[in-house]
């Protein structure tokens, strides 16, 4: 019988914690809708389940016989996704309210939801120098469109499963996670793996023009996976159950980003900025106030340090496919 339960598991983030809880002796039950060959990571040992978790019959047979659960599961992707598919963002509030409702009615001792920065209001995101996001600001609610409000809802819906059933809910928000391993082309990569993928394919070919979403003056802050997997377990097994941010607080604009990225490739690329492409808010950041006095946690990857890391493997891969010079 499995102990924990990973929803979402054949995903970046989902299989990077399955394959940390395995190597620590956990039994596990990885679920996802996808097909087997299609998940990031399969670990022989796990019990690897294809089902869909928007379907409350599912998520009744994920969770049987389970003390902990990760709910990961989830459709999205980087920014481009999100904004030309909001109504598949928000259809993710069945797995949440599949999930919890089969956890509250089988017993299960922990439930874990992976929500998002994506739920702060937007209104306090106008600016690249932004000030850095504290739990409190994402109410008065406006979430960003489609995928913020669907992490919003689930987030409350653990507070009020928490409160009203005494089912021990703990809540992460996620900033802007990325790594080896992570999806770096087809349409759902983020920043630092779009930007990686640019400059590994102008290294390999020679073609040093690459095109920028936006002037590059947005700013975010970027979360290495392994620091994300840490921080998670950390707050699922923590005593608190009101949301925190689990994030770097280390600023740093789309034009910084690729000129860090050029110094590790060792080229330097002409920029072409697409100013109609999608960009997101112009600044989010996140404020590690709060899980520093609840866990005295900070990211231990730097983000030169992590996007080293997720270029040179996003190098190989593409060098495998594109001989040097070709």
């Amino acid at each position: 019988m499995a102990e924990i339960l990973i929803a979402g598991a054949g995903g970046f983030i989902g299989g990077a914690l399955a394959a940390q809880l395995q190597q620590e002796g956990h039994t596990l039950r990885c679920v996802d809708r996808k097909p087997l060959d299609d998940w990031y990571q399969v670990l022989p040992g796990a019990e690897n389940v294809v089902a869909d978790l928007q379907e409350l019959d599912a998520c009744r047979a994920a969770v049987e016989g389970v003390e902990t659960v990760y709910d990961l599961a989830a459709d999205m992707g980087g920014m481009g996704f999100i904004e030309a598919n909001k109504a598949l963002c928000m259809l993710s509030v069945l797995t949440g309210t599949h999930m919890l409702l089969a956890a509250k009615d089988e017993g299960v001792g922990r439930f874990f939801f992976s929500s998002s920065a994506c739920v702060y209001a937007a209104d306090k995101q106008t600016d690249p120098a932004v000030t850095a996001l504290r739990e409190e600001d994402a109410y008065p609610a406006m979430a960003e469109d489609g995928y913020g409000w669907e992490k919003l809802f689930t987030e409350r819906m653990c507070r009020h499963f928490y409160e009203d059933f005494g089912l021990e809910t703990r809540v992460a928000r996620y900033h802007n996670v990325y790594g080896p391993l992570g999806t770096f082309e087809g349409g759902r990569e983020k920043a630092p793996a779009a930007l990686a993928r640019k400059i590994a394919l102008a290294a390999l070919t020679g073609e040093k023009v690459i095109e920028i979403w936006g002037d590059g003056e947005q700013t975010r802050s970027f979360m290495y996976i392994d620091d994300c997997v840490r921080g998670s377990r950390m707050i699922a097994e923590g005593p608190y159950y009101s949301p925190v941010n689990l994030g770097s607080s280390e600023l740093v604009s789309i034009n910084q980003m690729v000129s860090i990225l050029e110094e590790i490739a060792g080229v330097t690329v002409e920029r072409r900025h697409d100013l109609t492409a999608p960009q997101g808010v112009r600044g989010r950041n996140s404020d590690n106030t709060l899980i520093v006095e609840r866990y005295g946690w900070e990211p231990s990857v730097s983000l030169r340090d992590g996007l080293e890391q997720t270029y040179r493997w996003i190098y190989d891969q593409l060098a495998k496919r594109q001989p040097v010079g070709v």
